[in-house]
């Protein structure tokens, strides 16, 4: 028995670390899962938040640095435009050159610097246990600042999530942690480095929970939400404060006109993040049938991006500042055609590529583009009104993370007003691409490496099932006293034999363990008739694995898993008295009636309507 003990405990042990319960471990369950573990972490993620401040940092003066050395001739780190060099027909070769640099880093250094960042993050954390390789660290943020600064229309956003994720992992690496541990420390370098570069530390932790967690657990929580204001604080002594994008003040209410035009806007919204998305995957797919290896791709992107900076060179780079004239409402319908035209093509070509680069800035300005259009017919809210809804509501359909979204458009701007517009818009949005596409611009390249991501949430039925709603009652039993003779012809005589664990109890109905009816018909097979009396008793296994009635199926799933079990016994926890039994069947019925849940359609209200001159028939009788 003492032996049977250790075992029991070291198995509690295990499953409190997996599904940890409420003080004395007696099945009291709570509202989490999260121990105390989850505070070392969060010190670990603070301190990530701090260095990935200074990451940003360093991301921003190398985009700075490098657009002032290509288009300028000089040696500077601060954040300029493109626009306005000296470079004339020659302003083509730029991009080109640093496309070339960043194939020959890609083929040489890392493939995994090559895309906008967010997808490789996904695929870190899915599929390499969230681990990230030190020289991605360096090479990521090197390229993509080599991309922008070339004149690539691509912002810094994606870049930092795969820096700051990158970082987040290597300091995980260094400590004994769990898979699930370093996913929270990668995504919470991660947050902190877009918490840092666009100030916003919030909508930073909603993408993490909507785009790289899969899971909403304090836990995970907790450790984000710590890095991403420890950034958001370090940012404001070596960048400053927020917002990014000032706009003049909006009304508190657009009266229910402007709202109806803001579920237009969601549409369009929608469309546009549609055709986005299939533009740039169309831009791939052509890449992908060109006989020339993958490193020269960029330089082909290089090429038409140079082509549309002759054409229209606010396309160039990050474009901060083209943003900022569309949320003021200052720019002509020269520069939004511009945007939309001349950015949509070279930002998709580009991307396409294979190059290095963001898609959170050009989404927002090809948005407040399509915002600048719709100002022009659409009810006057005040100047830049219709390019921020619009731009929340293309970030909302094209990401499918709406709520990063809406935060994250307040955020930029510090504009409170534009809450419910931005709701309406932007879940109309979300709604448009969901129903039109199969995946959003994120998730269809990890898609097209061969993995499935599912972005929906929600509550395991195996969790709010409990073992006495699933488990079978009506088993058969055997009595710990009785011998092999006693037992043998009953159970040769059940044809069925259904039930292969066959409980053994004591006379007052408790537990003493299991055997199997292998086990039986292995000694009787073996020793025929020599043993008819022998009990039943000697064959017996004490050591069987329990379940409980109080326990969630979750639990007993993990369980089962852990010791390779499919059937287990139910006993009372202090009484040890038998209950029935459970096994991966029964557990099935959790499913089963989650799937009658979602497609079994019933009417419970029936509404009587009543037509002058007829009353309802009493006693048998009909007026």
């Amino acid at each position: 028995m003492a032996t049977q003990r250790d075992a029991k405990a070291t198995f509690d042990d295990t499953l409190k670390a997996v599904h940890p319960q409420d003080g004395d471990g007696n099945g009291k369950l709570g509202d989490f899962t999260t121990n105390w573990r989850v505070v070392p972490i969060s010190l670990l993620a603070t301190l990530i938040g701090v260095v990935c401040a200074f990451v940003a940092l360093a991301l921003l003066r190398l985009i700075g640095f490098f657009t002032n050395l290509f288009y300028f001739g000089r040696w500077n780190t601060t954040m300029v435009s493109p626009v306005g060099n000296h470079l004339g027909v020659y302003s083509v070769f730029v991009p080109i050159a640093g496309a070339l640099i960043i194939g020959v880093m890609a083929k040489y250094g890392s493939e995994r610097i090559r895309g906008h960042g967010i997808p490789e993050a996904i695929e870190s954390i899915l599929l390499n246990g969230s681990r990230i390789e030190p020289k991605v660290a360096i090479l990521k943020p090197l390229s993509s600042a080599i991309s922008i600064g070339s004149g690539g229309p691509f912002g810094a956003e994606g870049p930092i999530i795969m820096t700051g994720g990158a970082v987040g992992s290597m300091i995980a690496q260094l400590f004994h942690l769990t898979s699930a541990e370093r996913k929270t420390l990668l995504v919470a370098g991660a947050a902190g480095g877009m918490s840092a570069t666009f100030a916003a530390p919030v909508a930073a932790v909603l993408l993490a929970v909507e785009l790289l967690l899969f899971e909403w657990k304090p836990r995970s929580l907790i450790p984000v939400g710590l890095a991403s204001a420890m950034a958001a604080v370090v940012r404001r002594y070596i960048l400053g404060f927020g917002p990014l994008f000032p706009v003049p003040v909006h009304p508190l209410f657009i009266g229910p006109r402007a709202l109806l035009a803001c579920v237009l806007v969601g549409l369009l919204a929608g469309a546009l993040s549609a055709l986005l998305t299939l533009s740039v995957y169309a831009a791939e797919d052509a890449f992908q049938r060109l006989k020339l290896h993958w490193m020269w791709w960029p330089a082909i992107g290089g090429l038409a991006i140079g082509l549309g900076g002759l054409v229209f060179p606010q396309a160039l780079g990050v474009g901060y500042d083209t943003i900022g004239a569309l949320l003021q409402g200052s720019v002509t319908t020269h520069v939004i055609l511009g945007v939309l035209l001349v950015k949509w093509f070279i930002w998709a070509v580009s991307l396409g590529s294979g190059t290095s680069g963001g898609v959170l800035a050009p989404l927002l300005m090809m948005g407040g583009a399509l915002g600048g259009l719709e100002a022009m017919v659409l009810p006057y809210e005040g100047a830049g009104f219709w390019p921020l809804i619009s731009m929340g509501a293309i970030l909302a359909g094209t990401m499918r993370a709406p709520f990063t979204s809406i935060v994250f458009a307040f955020e930029l701007t510090h504009d409170a007003n534009v809450f419910l517009p931005l709701l309406v818009a932007g879940v109309v949005a979300h709604g448009f691409t969901v129903l039109t596409l199969r995946r959003s611009i994120l998730t269809e390249k990890v898609a097209r490496r061969g993995y499935h991501l599912s972005r929906e949430y929600a509550v395991d039925p195996l969790e709010i099932l409990f073992v006495r709603e699933v488990m079978r009652t009506k088993v058969a039993v055997l009595a710990a006293g009785s011998t092999l003779g006693e037992i043998w012809p009953s159970l040769r005589l059940d044809h069925r034999q259904e039930q292969r664990l066959l409980p053994v109890v004591n006379p007052e109905g408790q537990l003493v363990g299991v055997v199997t009816r292998g086990d039986i018909s292995q000694q009787m097979e073996h020793n025929g008739d020599a043993v008819p009396g022998l009990p039943i008793g000697d064959l017996v296994r004490t050591n069987a694995v329990e379940a409980y009635p109080d326990e969630p199926l979750r639990v007993v799933v993990y369980r089962m898993v852990e010791k390779g079990c499919t059937r287990l016994p139910v006993v009372e926890r202090t009484t040890r008295q038998f209950l029935g039994l459970v096994s991966l069947n029964d557990l099935l019925k959790a499913r089963t009636r989650h799937l009658e849940e979602e497609s079994r359609r019933e009417r419970h209200l029936q509404l009587k309507w009543f037509t002058p001159g007829k009353t309802e028939p009493r006693d048998g009788v009909r007026a």
